[in-house]
Formats: structure tokens, C-alpha cells, sequence
């Protein structure tokens, strides 16, 4: 739930590479502002299942003040140059605010369901050393996908063979929404996205597969319609400057539109609300069946 946290964690508790002097004052200062964005998220409650259009709007309105200042605060330059992309201590702000957005709608549903950081369901299959093993035992092997936030439920399961006792369990992590969280958006990353989504659904058809990026580096020669992911939202509404430019003097980063994460967590909403009648049945009964 809390990665980000949990990634400032480990930079504070390591003897090794964040043991110098400037880093742990950095991390203090960090860890102060990182606790007032959290403990304020926490007491805020909403928006929840029930319908209540100003409170909600107001609430939506709220967290994105409070992602926006943690954001700004931690993306200064002497954190930035500090801890690099390949700490995901900026990075993983944004998997966290998907947590703080999403919490109180999903516990709504079930205070059991998925949300968060997950290592999803992709494949299972069944590999026996030889065939005495395969009557006594199952073999299962799971292959899983990690993924930044997801909202779904976690499936207890348990295999045994016909006649034995032996069982082999497992734990499905099954999504109805992926979640991939970016700073910004290239062509690679988007591919990556589209392959991720593409073999998510073909083992969960129900499930739908978005991107969340800060800022974007896409040209427009690029087909967006061949991509298989459900949507791409870029919350600055900005295209992509290299982190060193953006320190420069006369540089305007855009803020997080509001209409854009409003637009998200009510499609969110809207798709675990309704009903997933996608079988040959129901469609059949409309005469079409996609």
C-alpha cells in the first residue's frame, strides 16, 4: 500500500549506500513532509461508492492539492540529483497516491480486496519430473506479472491429484484494474504496457489495463489505436523534458490538472460499479456479442 513509504524506508535503514551525511539529512527532511502528505490522506475519507457529487469533487480536489505539494517538495533539485531514477524514491510517489485515491471507493466493495502494488496472475501450468511424480502430485508452476497498482481480489486455491492427499497451494492475485504508473510515457514504455495489458487480459478478459504517466514522450507518428491498453492519461497535460532542463531558469512544469485525475478515478468507479456480462450468453441475448 504504502511503496513509497516503504522505499523511503530502506534509503533510512541502509548501511550502505545512503550512510553519508547529506543523504540522511535529506532523507529527514524527506521523512517529515512524507508523514504529513500520508497521515493527512489517511483522515481524509473519500470518495467512497455512494454518490455525493460537491463532497466528492471537493475530496478529489483535496488529494491532488496534497500529491501536488509532497511532489513538488520532493522533486527539487538537490533530491532529484541525490536519488537518481533508479532509487524510485520519486517514482514511486505517484504508486502511492493511486493507493490514497482509490482506498475508501474499494473498501467499499470489500475490505478484503486487492489495491496496491501486486505480482498478478499470468500463466499456470503443470510440470512433473516424470510420470510417478505427475499421478502423486501436481507440480504447479505459476508464472505472475508485477504490476504497480492494481484493484482486484486475492483467490485462495489449493491442487491435489485424484486419490492422493498431498495438495499444493496458492494464492491468486487476480486484477480487475492495472494500474501502470510512469514519470513519463515514451514509445518503449507504452509497447511495454501494451504487451504487459495484452497478456493480462488474455488470462482475465474482464480486466482493464491503464497507464498513468506525469509527463509524455510520444511524436505524433505513432498509431495510439494499436496499443492494447484501455487508456493513457497524462496528469500535466506536458510533453517530456529531460529532469537537467527542468531545473533551468524559465522552465514552467505544468501542475496535475485536476480534470484529468477526476477523469480517471470516475472511470475507475464507473467500471467497478457496473455489470461484465461479456460471455456468449449474454451476448447472444443482444444479438451482438462484443
Amino acid at each position: 500500500m504504502f511503496v513509497h513509504g516503504d522505499n523511503l524506508l530502506q534509503k533510512e535503514t541502509s548501511d550502505a549506500k545512503y550512510s553519508d551525511r547529506e543523504s540522511k539529512q535529506f532523507l529527514a527532511e524527506i521523512r517529515e513532509k512524507y508523514n504529513i502528505w500520508k497521515s493527512a490522506n489517511l483522515a481524509l475519507i473519500g470518495p467512497c461508492v455512494d454518490e455525493k457529487a460537491d463532497t466528492d469533487l471537493a475530496i478529489l480536489a483535496e488529494r491532488v492539492r496534497l500529491f501536488s505539494e509532497y511532489k513538488d517538495f520532493i522533486d527539487q533539485q538537490k533530491y532529484a540529483e541525490k536519488f537518481d531514477s533508479r532509487s524510485n524514491l520519486h517514482s514511486s510517489v505517484l504508486e502511492e497516491f493511486m493507493y490514497y485515491l482509490f482506498k475508501d471507493l474499494v473498501n467499499d466493495f470489500s475490505s478484503a480486496a486487492m489495491i496496491g502494488k501486486a505480482h498478478t496472475f499470468k500463466d499456470i501450468f503443470f510440470q512433473a519430473g516424470n510420470f510417478r511424480e505427475m499421478v502423486s502430485r501436481p507440480c504447479l508452476k505459476i508464472e505472475t506479472k508485477d504490476h504497480d497498482f492494481i484493484i482486484g481480489a486475492s483467490i485462495d486455491s489449493s491442487f491435489k491429484c485424484q486419490g492422493e492427499t498431498a495438495e499444493e497451494k496458492y494464492q491468486f492475485q487476480i486484477p480487475a484494474i492495472a494500474i501502470e504508473c510512469k514519470t513519463y510515457l515514451d514509445k518503449t514504455m507504452l509497447e511495454g504496457s501494451s504487451t504487459a495489458a495484452e497478456q493480462l487480459k488474455m488470462r482475465n478478459p474482464n480486466a482493464i489495463y491503464f497507464v498513468v504517466s506525469e509527463w509524455l514522450k510520444l511524436t505524433e507518428n505513432i498509431n495510439l489505436r494499436k496499443f492494447k491498453v484501455d487508456q493513457i492519461y497524462v496528469l500535466r497535460k506536458q510533453k517530456n523534458t529531460d529532469r537537467e532542463y527542468r531545473y533551468l531558469p524559465g522552465y514552467v512544469k505544468n501542475p496535475v490538472y485536476q480534470e484529468v485525475i477526476n477523469h480517471l478515478f470516475f472511470n475507475v468507479k464507473a467500471y467497478l460499479c457496473k455489470d461484465w456480462d461479456s460471455g456468449v450468453s449474454s451476448g447472444l441475448e443482444r444479438g451482438w456479442l462484443l
